[in-house]
């Protein structure tokens, strides 16, 4: 028999809302609310466009995700439903701008590889201290503008706070939905 009364079956598997890409597109919804923070574009001198908010977006997703890399198989499920949910909204987000059909998926691919590329840069920076983090952030967060010596350590600085508040937090919390960074400084973040 293909379905019950009770939604099993296969058809009930399909028409059923996955809890995994639920707490997926909750944490993402963090992430992004964390991102638009204004210390980042106001004080911190992060460009406010389109390019300088997919920066922070993908910035706060690399930390999330860093954070889920060591956390076993749940949490890597867990790391891939948060990247799906964010190429989807990137999809979404280009065709609202006016982006065509043909090209979306062209420009979707370049941003994943992008994202990638920032991944290794900001985990170099990481592991390899202020200096390596601050030209990373310098490279990608940054992108065309020269912020001032100030801003760029304020980024820097706020980058390893966030690193070490989520490596705090359980996978626990994390894996149902609620993660918390580290606060800026005017008081944003949670």
């Amino acid at each position: 028999m293909i379905g019950s009364a009770k939604g099993g079956g296969i058809i009930g598997q399909l028409f059923r809302p996955d809890p995994a890409m639920a707490i997926a597109r909750r944490l993402y919804e963090a992430v992004v609310a964390q991102a638009r923070q204004p210390v980042f574009f106001a004080e911190w001198e992060v460009p406010d466009t389109v390019g300088g908010r997919f920066e922070t977006v993908t910035l706060h997703m690399h930390l999330l995700l860093r954070r889920l890399k060591d956390g076993g198989p749940e949490a890597t499920s867990l790391a891939q439903a948060l990247f799906d949910v964010m190429f989807a909204d990137m999809d979404a987000s280009l065709r609202e701008m006016g982006a065509g059909d043909l090209g979306v998926g062209r420009r979707v691919k370049q941003m994943a590889t992008g994202f990638y590329g920032r991944v290794a840069a900001y985990d170099a920076g990481l592991a390899g201290g202020a200096a390596v983090l601050a030209a990373a952030l310098r490279r990608n967060l940054f992108g065309t503008v020269s912020p001032s010596p100030e801003s760029l350590a304020a980024m820097a600085h706020y980058v390893t706070r966030a690193a070490a508040a989520l490596a705090r937090q359980p996978l626990e919390r994390i894996a149902g939905g609620t993660v918390a960074f580290a606060a800026t400084k005017d008081g944003g973040g949670g």
